[in-house]
């Protein structure tokens, strides 16, 4: 690998093959020296989990100049422990994960394997985002999602992120540009009628994940549900650090033993 070269390490949690990924590496390969490590299917919704009752294994898929692509029996997660630990030459420089099938705005940021991913790289101690494009249908445009990607990823590489701190980028389903990026808070919200029920053929009850996402009052203006919904990509930084550090005071007036 070129180490005069920013290392950049992409994954993701619909799998190597994604449109999604194909379209973020496009986007982002000249910025770097590339390497695409990501799960060999599908791992939505596995947010941090790691494999430990069985071993991982991975897979060239191929090389080309300034690009490398291997996929990956485990999480997303595990994607990225096993790349850095085990695969590349050096630590990268910026880590990127997406673009996923679907938003991770508001409270989707813990359930997201695309995030879960953000989240390991951040606590590597690797600049992290994670770009996410509203709109979970096949044929989904994703050269938006990768033009916003790349910006962001451009100000990263040149100004760092803060230790603990990784980016959250979602991408609004909107034909043509969006109006903006909106730097903004993550909704304060819960998904409600979360499951669709259906009969297979024997009479065994089935549930399908689904929901409604509801804001809780007050709904702030600059939140990501919201900035989405009005046309705009939302850029929500995050914490690695989830301590509530203002009740730590009230925590301790209990006077516990």
């Amino acid at each position: 690998m070129n180490k005069d070269k920013p290392l950049i390490l992409i994954t993701n949690d619909d799998g190597v093959e994604a449109a999604g990924i194909r379209a973020l590496t496009s986007a982002v390969r000249d910025l770097g020296e590339t390497v695409v490590f990501a799960p060999d299917g599908p791992r939505s919704g596995m947010s941090c989990a790691v494999t430990s009752i069985k071993p991982l294994t991975y897979k060239l898929l191929s090389q080309e100049a300034g690009l490398t692509v291997y996929s990956c029996t485990g999480t997303p997660a595990d994607c990225v422990k096993l790349a850095v630990n085990e695969i590349l030459d050096r630590t990268p420089d910026m880590l990127l994960s997406g673009i996923n099938h679907g938003g991770n705005q508001a409270v989707c940021v813990h359930y997201s394997g695309t995030m879960g991913a953000v989240l390991e790289g951040c606590v590597i101690g690797i600049a992290s985002l994670g770009v996410s494009l509203d709109n979970e249908k096949s044929g989904a445009d994703f050269s938006e999602a990768a033009r916003l990607g790349r910006e962001v990823a451009v100000k990263v590489l040149e100004k760092g992120l803060p230790h603990g701190t990784y980016l959250n980028l979602n991408v609004p389903n909107v034909a043509g540009r969006v109006k903006g990026i909106a730097v903004c808070r993550q909704a304060d919200g819960r998904w409600v009628r979360e499951f669709n029920i259906e009969k297979d053929d024997d009479g065994q009850t089935l549930y399908w994940l689904a929901g409604d996402f509801i804001d809780r009052e007050p709904i702030y203006p600059d939140n990501d549900t919201r900035m989405l919904a009005e046309g705009y990509a939302s850029l929500v930084p995050c914490l690695v650090d989830v301590t509530d550090y203002p009740f730590m005071e009230t925590l301790k007036s209990w006077n516990l033993s």
